[in-house]
């Protein structure tokens, strides 16, 4: 259990883990706070966009549509490994999720199957979109992946978790998919080597 970081914390972490930041508008205000609280904080959340080009998606991401609105997201991880902050606080990205998954990523154990919908994401996760279509044919470059795992990693070094805190949507809210194109397994062993490092 910890608070979140300050949203200047959160830029020198991101900096200090060699991630090459953009910061969008007042991004360090812009959340959605007034639904409810955001913390205590206890893993990072991937995704990934299903939308085509950088500039579209860090808009999109920012801003929202009709039915969610903006942010989805803390950082919009683009295709040239860029992580653009949108937003800080409460952000609409994780949805309502799985409590049994909740308590193994606290516990920072083996993550149990998703099956419920009853427990607020928005809450407890950092949220990070990546900028792909999802579909198995689009393309991760290196870039983007290396930056995926540094993100990641930085959230965890600043509150001293493991690996086993950085979770996809699709491990904890039923029906997702995302983030596609890459197994979580993967991305958690890369982010072990990365916090060793």
């Amino acid at each position: 259990m910890a608070p979140p970081m300050s949203a200047n914390g959160f830029l020198d972490a991101l900096r200090a883990e060699g991630v090459e930041v953009v910061e969008v508008g007042d991004w360090q205000n812009h959340n959605r706070n007034h639904k409810g609280p955001w913390g205590p904080v206890h893993g990072v959340m991937i995704h990934h966009t299903v939308t085509r080009g950088s500039a579209p998606t860090v808009e999109l991401c920012r801003t929202g549509h009709a039915e969610l609105p903006g942010p989805l997201c803390h950082g919009v991880i683009t295709k040239d490994g860029t992580v653009h902050l949108v937003g800080y606080g409460r952000a609409n990205h994780a949805g309502l999720g799985d409590d049994d998954v909740l308590r193994a990523v606290i516990a920072e154990k083996r993550l149990p199957p998703e099956n419920e919908a009853n427990t607020d994401g928005n809450r407890h996760f950092y949220g990070f979109e990546c900028e792909n279509m999802g579909d198995d044919e689009d393309p991760w470059p290196e870039a983007q992946l290396d930056a995926i795992v540094r993100a990641a990693a930085a959230v965890c070094r600043h509150h001293g978790w493991t690996e086993h805190s950085v979770v996809g949507h699709l491990e904890w809210q039923p029906g997702k998919v995302d983030p596609r194109g890459f197994s979580m397994a993967w991305l958690r062993e890369r982010v072990e080597e990365r916090l060793k490092a």
